[in-house]
């Protein structure tokens, strides 16, 4: 499963973060607009003090490239985080291991017994594998969705605290620019940027050092955004012609 993060969760936490540090640098007039709007109720989703109409102007003249999911899945509290999150599927992966073995076996067995079968046990074989085709698709699934919804959240909650030291990081290092390559193109925006451009390593270095989280001990680099069933071979043979191709 590839990780599917909305961009609008990414703009989201750079305008909060953007503000707050507008915030700091500059307490707007009693009376004034600024003033006004950050005494007005503030969306559920927004700081109650963060004013969403002041940004920060970025004075550098550089370009920066940042891997924000690489980053924020990179640092030390991702891949804590991400162990985490493995290891409390651990046991929905077995069982879904499991259950694909068992549909697979019913295969091989529908590929080697059909001649030989009568057309009742025919039959019956074939609903059986249909039957649990249906419930492993529909187990996979879910898995998959509850597995990327937590992982979104733990996206959500690190971005959120590490949005703030990336504008700090490109105000104090003269950055007047930084575009984000999670995406290859032309899924991303971004055709093409140099490694001398890139600042990922640097940022996660500096929120490791910030976040004080110690490296996780049981990996050595970070780990795929989701867990998935090792061996996912899912194909429902047709009526009348079994197959046992592995469904990517």
């Amino acid at each position: 499963m590839t990780s599917k993060f909305p961009r609008f969760v990414l703009a989201a936490a750079f305008l909060f973060a953007i503000s707050a540090l507008a915030q700091t640098s500059s307490t707007p007039a009693s009376g004034s607009p600024a003033a006004a709007a950050s005494s007005a109720p503030a969306p559920a989703a927004a700081p109650a003090t963060t004013p969403a109409t002041t940004p920060v102007v970025l004075t550098g003249t550089k370009v920066g490239a940042l891997n924000i999911e690489g980053a924020v899945f990179g640092c030390n509290e991702g891949r804590k985080e991400l162990d985490a999150l493995q290891k409390k599927f651990e046991p929905k992966n077995t069982e879904l291991k499991n259950q694909n073995d068992e549909l697979e076996s019913l295969k091989k067995q529908l590929n080697t017994q059909q001649a030989s079968l009568n057309d009742d046990a025919l039959a019956n074989l074939k609903k059986q594998i249909e039957s649990k085709q249906k419930a492993f698709d529909r187990s996979y699934q879910d898995f998959q969705e509850e597995v990327g919804n937590q992982q979104q959240d733990i996206f959500g909650k690190i971005l959120g605290k590490m949005a703030p030291m990336v504008v700090k990081y490109a105000q104090e290092n003269g950055y007047g620019m930084i575009i984000d390559t999670s995406k290859p193109w032309p899924q991303g925006p971004v055709l093409v940027a140099g490694a001398g451009v890139d600042i990922t390593q640097p940022v996660i270095d500096a929120y490791n050092a910030q976040s004080n989280v110690p490296a996780p001990t049981t990996s050595g680099a970070a780990k795929p955004p989701a867990p998935k069933p090792a061996a996912p071979k899912t194909t429902t043979p047709p009526a009348t012609t079994p197959t046992t191709t592995p469904k990517n």
